[in-house]
């Protein structure tokens, strides 16, 4: 025939008592009083049947058994919360938005505040490509973007996170790749290998040939430092892009007269959905930790 079944309160109140081995302070900390704590731990070693505390004028002891129950029982209570956070968890339906991200910026910050601030939200982060900037967001395939201006976002949701320097991308032993920063007309007679219209500042300056962009534009941040390394063209890129994507036949150079690239949150305003606005939020609180 087996026992009763073990009462998780009077097993918490036995730990706090073999942890204090004082009455009093275990009462103190269980917020009860201590008359009713000792009536507790008599009445759960009678269920028991072993004796777990020796009390007397020189305090409480624990007995072999007690020392035994005490070892288990912070086992068991550890699981019992571990199982109620589960349950909680699966009572609850998890949200994940879905974050798009362009390179050489990071979202993990955001992702860990937002999750933080609540168990049953959850942030997926995809890579993405310019071109996929607005269309993802459009076909709501993604929640949110990190998005690199300049781009159309009208008629979207949006907020401005950042601003970074942009640098050029030369191969490593063109001339100007030695020099400690470079203006934009000493680029005017390189051919670029993004869309011209994306560095309109670039264009105003540039040779009438580069600026009709008739060669195939890059479509990748490997295929840019491929391609600039083969003496195909050259890129300007932000800072935290040209940081983040290295090798070694490919020369950073800082552009001292290009204003700052922005960088901005966008998502589908069209849609109410308050947990993608609780990212967005995460993400404001972050920007700095973005690049």
């Amino acid at each position: 025939m087996s026992g009763p079944d073990l009462d998780m309160r009077k097993l918490r109140y036995f730990v706090a008592v073999a942890e204090e081995l004082n009455f009093g302070r275990a009462a103190r900390r269980l917020h009860i009083a201590q008359p009713v704590l000792s009536r507790q731990i008599r009445a759960f070693e009678d269920e028991l049947g072993v004796r777990l505390l020796i009390r007397d004028t020189r305090g409480t002891t624990l007995t072999d058994a007690g020392s035994q129950l005490l070892q288990d029982a912070r086992f068991l209570l550890s699981e019992s919360k571990a199982l109620q956070d589960r349950l909680t968890r699966a009572a609850s339906s998890t949200r994940v938005v879905r974050v798009g991200v362009m390179p050489g910026l990071l979202a993990t910050a955001a992702v860990r505040s937002f999750a933080a601030a609540n168990p049953a939200h959850r942030a997926e982060v995809v890579p993405i490509g310019w071109a996929a900037q607005l269309e993802s967001v459009r076909n709501r395939t993604l929640d949110v973007v990190y998005a690199r201006e300049p781009i159309d976002h009208r008629g979207l949701g949006a907020a401005a996170l950042l601003e970074e320097p942009r640098d050029a991308l030369l191969p490593a032993d063109d001339p100007l790749a030695r020099r400690r920063s470079v203006r934009l007309s000493e680029l005017a007679s390189y051919r670029p290998l993004q869309d011209p219209a994306l560095i309109p500042e670039w264009c105003a300056l540039a040779m009438p040939e580069h600026r009709r962009a008739a060669h195939r534009i890059a479509s990748t941040m490997e295929e840019k430092l491929e391609r600039v390394a083969a003496h195909e063209g050259f890129a300007i890129l932000p800072r935290s892009a040209t940081a983040f994507y290295r090798r070694p036949d490919v020369c950073v150079v800082p552009i001292e007269d290009l204003a700052p690239a922005g960088v901005t949150l966008i998502w589908d305003a069209a849609v109410a959905d308050p947990v993608r606005d609780a990212f967005v939020t995460a993400a404001l609180a972050c920007a700095g930790e973005t690049v």
